[in-house]
């Protein structure tokens, strides 16, 4: 996400005299799917959790995969609001560092170590729809995924 700057410009009387003042403030614009994300590239991402952020407008998930050479590499994984996987029933300490997760989702266009995460499987199975982006993004709605 880049950050926008707006600035707003006001006058106010005071006394007869005119102040100007100036109120300088960085606004993140929200995306959709498309903007960051590629839907032609799905990823499946194993290993376990290093950091979670739960702020919004989006979740984080930090991972450590394991490449077929044996390198190691920490991915960053987008995750709806805190408050819609609240009520899809992921609680803030149902993820923690160390778990061992699956990840389905879609890599960045840029080609970083960072995806837009559709599902999550935890350790003891529980499968959750992350469904961070919406609009625009594949299999939107949960039951609609066709890749599996």
């Amino acid at each position: 996400m880049r950050a926008k700057t707006r600035v707003m410009l006001g006058v106010v009387a005071a006394c007869g005299l005119g102040l100007v003042f100036v109120q300088v403030r960085s606004v993140y614009a929200h995306h959709a799917f498309g903007a960051e994300f590629d839907p032609n590239r799905p990823v499946l991402l194993k290993g376990p959790v290093t950091r979670v952020e739960w702020i919004n407008p989006h979740t984080w998930i930090h991972l450590e995969t394991t490449k077929a050479d044996g390198k190691k590499e920490i991915w960053m994984v987008e995750g709806g609001t805190p408050n819609s996987l609240l009520r899809r029933g992921l609680k803030r300490d149902s993820i923690q560092p160390g778990q061992a997760i699956i990840v389905d989702g879609y890599q960045a266009k840029d080609r970083s170590n960072r995806a837009n995460g559709r599902d999550i499987t935890l350790p003891g199975g529980q499968k959750f729809f992350m469904g961070s982006s919406g609009t625009g993004a594949p299999y939107d709605a949960p039951g609609k995924d066709e890749r599996k």
